[in-house]
């Protein structure tokens, strides 16, 4: 038996994402916790949303990647994410008072909250938001329509998130790399040496005169001090790959810090 683990509860868009990958499934309460999970050995999988197109990386995922767990990504998963206002039967819009969800949720659809004047709060999750406002006729959650299902409630209005195009990209991390596919990413974190001019633009030059296309670079604190980060970038090819393994090599002498993430198919 594989097992799975996702971040849960049941009813969150990873638990849409997870559904994918397989059917054991087991739901964890934090990220870092899932990826617990991989590392010591309880599931053989476990999916963790990574970036969002309107709000951008999830940090505690990237953070715990370069910090935390030696775990390689072994897929990636996007799906579109429908938020709706989910209430309980019965209830009307005039009725809502505040609305509960993630983070994230809340801020992908900022534009619905403020126009229809309601008080936003944070839950853990956008399923523990539609479970905590169970028998509440003037609360509403934002979430996805199998949290609704799942609890006995209604979807008021549909699709509220501020952009159409909002998708989510989520990571099946494993303690063991993708084989080669022919059609394939590589994700790694590098840190460059303080106060040399030009060193991101060096870096990326490696890339460039390999004729290799970047399809990602973000920055994030290295946790050392301001001014000094980390940069996670993804771009096409597999580790094993000569091309690759030669641009691996050039990095790790231009930097004082190299981890490859994974290298696994692309979506």
């Amino acid at each position: 038996m594989t097992l799975i683990s996702f971040l849960g509860p049941k009813g969150t868009f990873t638990h849409e994402a997870a559904n994918m990958v397989g059917d054991e499934l087991v739901p964890y309460c934090t990220i870092p916790a899932v990826m617990e999970s991989v590392n010591n050995g309880e599931t053989s999988f476990g999916i963790i949303p990574i970036e969002n197109s309107i709000e951008g990386p999830v940090g505690i995922t990237l953070d715990s990647l370069a910090h935390k767990f030696d775990l390689k990504i072994y897929k990636e998963i996007i799906i579109p994410i429908n938020q709706n206002l989910i209430v309980n039967p019965g209830t009307k819009m005039e009725d809502i008072e505040d609305v509960y969800s993630h983070a994230q949720a809340i801020a992908q659809c900022q534009e619905f909250i403020r126009e229809n004047k309601i008080q936003p709060h944070y839950s853990v999750s956008t399923a523990r938001a539609s479970k905590d406002i169970i028998g509440y006729g003037n609360k509403a959650a934002i979430g996805n329509k199998v949290a609704a299902e799942l609890y006995g409630l209604e979807i008021l209005k549909p699709n509220i998130q501020d952009v159409d195009n909002n998708e989510t990209r989520f990571v099946v991390v494993s303690k063991n790399d993708h084989e080669p596919t022919g059609n394939d990413k590589t994700s790694i974190i590098f840190s460059i040496y303080e106060d040399k001019p030009g060193g991101l633009y060096d870096i990326l030059g490696i890339f460039q005169k390999n004729n290799i296309n970047l399809t990602k670079i973000e920055s994030r604190p290295s946790k050392k001090g301001l001014g000094k980060y980390l940069f996670f970038v993804d771009f096409n090819g597999h580790k094993n790959d000569e091309v690759v393994q030669n641009i691996l090599d050039e990095i790790g002498e231009k930097t004082y810090f190299l981890k490859v993430l994974g290298s696994y198919p692309e979506f």
